[in-house]
């Protein structure tokens, strides 16, 4: 049985059954991989031509024009197929790890939002956007995204306080410096992609600007030359935050363009009034050739998704990390 990769034009003999993601690590296939357990998305593929068994769904998928997206990790040749690597020559190997971390600081940095700073105690490489699974203990689990950078030494995130919200409250009222975290990751696709040239839109939600600030951050540390337009979205004035971080950002990357946006309330020259969408459709035209990275609520995301799309930015040049509630 064949397996032909695109657009690496190699065709590779695989045995019926086989996982896909094995059989391209066993013909020395460049893929991007993490988790292996179908949670991070980062081996995400398109089948082209022919049948899977999707993994996931523990069923035979005949492809559909608008179903034709796998999880490598998660999927079974059955017969010889055309796969289509996305992006191989942004392949990003990060094996997912489990480390222990300390809690270094707890910092308030708006009325509901405070920046947890932890040290682990073994390194773990990650992609500029990525996320982790962060337990503090067995019944307090949530995602976080970093906000930093892999060689910082400490991990940085941001976490908004959730009204009766489980984990955030026992970050808000028991967590304590010192205290161990369970650290497992990395996670997520909508990491930096380092070899684009072209103009990249940052557009962030709330806490959506913790992976934000580690795309950008990463560019700047890469040498990157993009232009950059940053869209930071907020309800009112008191949810601002992080603009001394970005204002030393852009003294080191001049060709970044910081805009901030409340959605009621601003009348400052700091602050535009409206939604993040609205300031894009006013300051940008076409897109084309653009990168979207895309960050915070699940509406804020799908908007800023539709409008890059009608603008231009094509579908696999979207990077979104939408933060669904998960238990709080």
């Amino acid at each position: 049985m064949n397996v032909l990769v695109q657009p690496l034009n190699r065709v590779i003999q695989v045995e019926p059954g086989a996982n896909l993601l094995e059989a391209l690590q066993a013909a020395q296939v460049p893929m991007s991989y993490s988790c292996m357990a179908g949670r991070c998305g980062t081996c995400r593929c398109k089948v082209v031509d022919g049948e899977v068994l999707d993994g996931g769904r523990d069923q035979q998928r005949p492809l559909e024009a608008n179903d034709a997206y796998v999880l490598a990790c998660r999927t079974y040749l059955t017969e010889s197929c055309t796969i289509e690597i996305l992006e191989p020559g942004e392949v990003v190997v990060h094996p997912a790890r489990i480390v222990k971390a300390t809690v270094t600081a707890i910092e308030d940095m708006t009325h509901d939002i405070k920046r947890l700073h932890l040290k682990p105690a073994k390194p773990l490489e990650f992609s500029p956007g990525q996320y982790v699974q962060l337990q503090f203990t067995p019944d307090h689990v949530r995602p976080y995204s970093m906000a930093g950078l892999c060689g910082d030494g400490e991990f940085e995130f941001h976490v908004r306080l959730v009204p009766d919200g489980r984990v955030t409250r026992y970050i808000d009222r028991e967590l304590k410096l010192g205290d161990l975290v369970r650290v497992t990751g990395p996670l997520g696709s909508a990491y930096l992609r380092r070899r684009h040239e072209g103009p990249m839109l940052c557009v962030a939600g709330g806490t959506g600007l913790a992976p934000i600030l580690s795309i950008v951050r990463g560019a700047i540390s890469e040498g990157m030359r993009n232009p950059i337009h940053l869209y930071f979205g907020v309800r009112s004035p008191r949810d601002v935050y992080g603009l001394d971080w970005l204002a030393p950002l852009q003294r080191a990357h001049p060709a970044l363009k910081v805009h901030v946006v409340v959605s009621s309330g601003g009348n400052s020259a700091r602050e535009r009034c409206g939604l993040v969408t609205e300031a894009i459709e006013q300051d940008l035209g076409d897109l084309s050739g653009w990168r979207a990275y895309l960050c915070g609520s699940p509406p804020m995301v799908e908007a800023a998704t539709q409008l890059a799309r009608c603008r231009g930015v094509a579908p696999d040049h979207i990077h979104a990390d939408a933060f669904y509630p998960q238990g709080n």
